[in-house]
């Protein structure tokens, strides 16, 4: 609740070097709807939000290396092969059966 407007723009400026267009504030206040144990209303702490305009568009740092996505699709197809050929051996049925299909047996 003590920053002001200019406190919040010098600080993003001079320790994150983000520079900015607009600030903007507002106080939030606390719901003031609860009670204790002694049936004693008790209100939550006010606070400030800051909205701030930046000048040029933010971009986060890469934090973690990407993945090369052909390895992923490669895996993918293997797995999907491999899927395939089992359900296909199963619709297939026992050649003993003489063709009769698996739901009429004994």
């Amino acid at each position: 609740m003590e920053m002001t407007k200019v406190d919040i723009k010098n600080y993003l400026e001079k320790i994150y070097n983000v520079p900015v267009a607009a600030v903007r504030t507002r106080i939030q206040y606390g719901a003031n709807n609860k009670r204790n144990h002694k049936n004693q209303r008790v209100k939550t702490p006010d606070y400030k939000v800051a909205y701030v305009q930046l000048d040029k568009p933010f971009s986060f740092p890469t934090c973690f290396q990407r993945k090369n996505k052909t390895e992923e699709a490669q895996s993918f197809d293997d797995f999907r092969k491999k899927y395939l050929e089992k359900e296909q051996k199963i619709q297939k049925g026992d050649p003993r059966r003489g063709g009769v299909p698996d739901w009429f047996g004994l």
